[in-house]
């Protein structure tokens, strides 16, 4: 009788140990993918945030983030946003996409500086071939400020990455409590951590602890195959007095689409509509934006380089799609070989 009571005090020792492990095991896997910026820095002794903490660090510094999900760190690069490359995105895109071709792998977290996190998520958002998930956070606070913004923005995007809400979300960008579709994602401020909006659209939800609240739909999504290559686009924005020679040195030096940001409802002056048609002529695709953050290019007037003499001159106008994001789906679109009714349809 006592082995028999002994033996039983012992199992159920073995068992309570080992609960939590069992139930750590029946947790989603989350991969958090770490690109640097502002929330991997530090303001050191000569001044100035710089690269400093490495992806175990970041996911380290958040409390109870075990208890929401397993974790596993890949250290993509380690740079400021403001240094980021379509090349670089590329590369990302690639890492994510393996990560979540594996079965155990729930979702995934990108962590990204803020400056450029937008076109980031867009490149992924268009290239990743994965239905699942992709979280991309950061911060506006270096993790050596007094109130640091970076753990609490990893631990809401790592809920939205295992949430069933979230499901179909693609690729989004949260900070602040606030989801964004990658489509949408605007940086407005420049040192509030209330920075990122979708504007008109609306954005798709809100996290609050273990809560996640859809509260518009995603925009539809679109998909093209990441290329070996990336071709040359090159952005150049319309002023006042400007005169087309920026464009036309662009076109010189090889550039196979130009996306030109004009003012308006996309519209741009005469010297430049002059520089657009010679882009035109040497076969040089030509995407129209504008530089108001709400409402898009649209073919209204019909002057000299007004958005309706552009679009019959033969360049696509981007609508509401925003002239850094525009630039990423042309420099795609073009490195798929998309002629231009394709181009149209991909501006829609």
């Amino acid at each position: 009788m006592l082995k028999k009571t002994c033996l039983i005090l012992c199992l159920a020792v073995l068992a309570c140990a080992a609960g939590p492990a069992l139930a750590k095991q029946k947790l989603p896997l989350v991969v958090v993918v770490a690109t640097g910026g502002t929330i991997a820095e530090k303001t050191g002794g000569s001044g100035g945030a710089q690269p400093a903490l490495t992806g175990d660090s970041l996911v380290a510094a958040v409390p109870g983030l075990g208890k929401i999900a397993r974790v596993k760190v890949v250290n993509l690069v380690n740079i400021d946003s403001s240094q980021m490359t379509p090349a670089i995105w590329t590369k990302l895109s690639r890492a994510v996409d393996a990560e979540l071709a594996k079965p155990e792998v729930a979702g995934a977290v990108v962590t990204h500086g803020t400056d450029t996190m937008a076109e980031g998520a867009w490149f992924l958002d268009l290239t990743l071939t994965s239905p699942k998930t992709v979280v991309f956070t950061g911060a506006m606070r270096d993790a050596s400020d007094l109130s640091p913004d970076g753990p609490v923005n990893i631990r809401d995007a790592v809920t939205l990455a295992v949430s069933p809400q979230a499901k179909g979300w693609g690729v989004v960008v949260c900070l602040n409590y606030y989801v964004n579709a990658a489509r949408w994602a605007i940086k407005t401020q420049t040192t509030n951590v209330q920075t990122f909006t979708s504007g008109q659209k609306g954005y798709l939800g809100y996290v609050l602890g273990k809560v996640v609240e859809h509260w518009h739909p995603r925009p539809p999504k679109l998909a093209l195959p990441l290329p070996a290559k990336l071709p040359k686009v090159t952005f150049v924005a319309d002023y006042s007095g400007s005169d087309g020679s920026l464009i036309r040195c662009a076109v010189d030096q090889g550039a196979k689409g130009l996306v030109v940001e004009g003012v308006g409802s996309g519209n741009v002056n005469a010297e430049v509509f002059g520089a657009i048609k010679y882009a035109l002529k040497k076969g040089v695709e030509v995407v129209i934006t504008t530089r108001p953050i709400y409402g898009g290019a649209w073919p209204i007037y019909g002057d000299q380089g007004g958005g309706l003499t552009l679009k019959k001159a033969g360049c696509i106008l981007s609508r509401d799609l925003n002239s850094f994001k525009s630039r990423l789906l042309l420099m795609l679109a073009l490195a798929n070989g998309a002629d231009r009714q394709r181009l149209v349809e991909y501006f829609k």
